[in-house]
């Protein structure tokens, strides 16, 4: 996932999207407990896509903040 797709997202989008990502994050370290987990390389994606979302968010915050 790329930043700049992110920066075209609204922040509800952006909400919804790092949702997900922590589900499947769960959903990972489920499997992984469990024996299950095949690529375990999706673990690392994820985490970091959830990190690039929430600095994202934190941008928007304060581009937000600095306006008003």
């Amino acid at each position: 996932m790329k930043a700049q797709d992110l920066r075209d997202k609204t922040p509800d989008q952006l909400r919804d999207q790092l949702a997900s990502l922590k589900k499947e994050a769960f959903n990972l370290r489920f499997q992984k407990a469990t024996g299950q987990l095949e690529n375990t390389s999706r673990m690392q994606i994820v985490r970091r896509d959830a990190a690039r979302v929430k600095t994202i968010l934190n941008q928007k915050a304060a581009a937000a903040a600095g306006e008003a």
